[in-house]
């Protein structure tokens, strides 16, 4: 009964949040100046809370709390201009709105965080890029700044790092999250040559008269050139792949139809980058291992990631299909992967010596003085939680790390894998 009681918890917040996506992320009605700071309206969680104070304390903001925790008295402002650019947890500034909040009305989903390009793939275990990008100011990151997210999944950290003109170095071992990263971040170089190529792959998506020469829509594919187009045409086919395999949805008109979402998303980004006048980072993302990276010493500013939940949640055999489509075999790449091996206390062992070949790889090419922002959480496995927030605590200050904040975080949607999370905020010595 307590499962059922939490799970419907659970599915009421996410009601919640999908009946706040029909007013709060389209109301951009501007507020009296007395109005100094307010939140949007998708802020309900204390962690949220304590990230959107976090974040105006690194920005040199000095604040009240005012309304029932709704909104903030600004007491004492640095910058009014580098709030309203940077903020991710506010409305408006001063009656103005924030680059965030006009940045989330471009969205062609029903969440209120799979704006822009984020949507892009059903990836479990997403990042919140709302928490991402204030996590990225708490740190302070700067522009032209340089982050890493050695585990960069789905690419949140990518473009919420882009967006805020840091530039990322992502990595990852699986092929399928390294296209899906390139393709959020990429696609927007090189937007007219996929509305050209949009015809000629189409037309090829079902036998017809029109297609007499017999060539298929792989073939006009891998004829593309710019790697960028190509990688966005294999990345629509993969969602289109996914759609059939996980909703049972016809592939032909899942590929058309995320075609042309895919299509406006981008141009969605294209055109928000011009209205802000936002100067991006640069995004570099490789295949790789977090275990072994091939970075120099001390040279990056930052690092925000979550390593995989891959002990509760096997993310090989969760996207088999579309792994097998770029042409893997399962059983050699599973080897590869982070806490995917074994069985049984064979598996966490593995699991843990894996997480603390990543946690020195973290602290070597870290720069003195900066942070580490690790979001993880303990998964029960065989029916016995692991601790594996713990082990990470205890690891990391081992080599030298020292845990600065240690947040709460609570989450729903995540297939019941988890029902908590830590933000982890580490600081490495001189």
């Amino acid at each position: 009964m307590t499962d059922e009681i939490q799970n419907f918890k659970g599915e009421r917040m996410l009601q919640r949040a999908e009946e706040l996506d029909s007013f709060w992320a389209y109301n951009t009605k501007k507020l009296p100046k007395d109005k100094q700071l307010l939140l949007l309206d998708n802020v309900q969680f204390i962690y949220e809370l304590a990230l959107a104070q976090l974040e105006l304390q690194s920005l040199g903001a000095n604040f009240e709390v005012t309304n029932g925790l709704r909104e903030f008295k600004l007491i004492e402002i640095k910058d009014e201009e580098m709030l309203r650019k940077k903020l991710a947890y506010f409305k408006f500034v001063k009656g103005k709105p924030t680059d965030y909040f006009q940045i989330i009305q471009k969205n062609r989903t029903r969440s209120v965080n799979q704006y822009l390009t984020h949507w892009i793939y059903p990836y479990k275990g997403k990042f919140h890029p709302q928490m991402i990008r204030a996590l990225l100011n708490i740190i302070g990151l700067k522009q032209g700044d340089a982050v890493l997210d050695p585990f960069i999944g789905s690419g949140t950290t990518a473009v919420e790092a882009q967006l805020l003109g840091i530039n990322c170095i992502g990595i990852d071992i699986s092929p399928l999250c390294v296209l899906q990263s390139k393709v959020k971040t990429e696609s927007i170089d090189v937007l007219p040559q996929i509305i050209e190529r949009k015809e000629e792959i189409t037309k090829r998506i079902r036998p017809s008269l029109f297609n007499l020469e017999g060539k298929t829509m792989d073939g006009a594919i891998d004829l593309i050139s710019d790697e960028k187009v190509k990688n966005f045409y294999r990345m629509t086919k993969l969602v289109a792949i996914s759609d059939n395999a996980r909703r049972g949805k016809d592939f032909s008109n899942a590929f058309l139809k995320n075609l042309e979402l895919m299509i406006a998303s981008v141009r969605d980004y294209v055109e928000i980058v011009k209205k802000l006048k936002l100067v991006l980072g640069k995004v570099d993302i490789k295949t790789g291992d977090a275990r072994a990276l091939a970075l120099d010493n001390e040279s990056v500013d930052g690092i925000v990631t979550s390593p995989p939940y891959s002990i509760a949640l096997d993310y090989v055999t969760n996207d088999a299909h579309a792994l097998k489509e770029l042409g893997y075999n399962l059983s050699v790449i599973r080897e590869k992967f982070v806490g995917v091996r074994g069985k049984g206390q064979n598996r966490i062992d593995l699991y843990n010596n894996d997480m603390k070949k990543s946690l020195e790889e973290m602290f070597r090419v870290l720069k003195p003085k900066r942070y580490a922002v690790i979001v993880i959480g303990n998964a029960t496995y065989m029916g016995q939680e692991v601790k594996t927030v713990e082990f990470t605590i205890d690891y990391a200050e081992k080599i030298g790390f020292k845990l600065v904040k240690n947040i709460d975080k609570i989450i729903f949607g995540l297939y019941n894998v988890m029902q908590k999370e830590n933000i982890l905020i580490f600081k490495k010595g001189e």
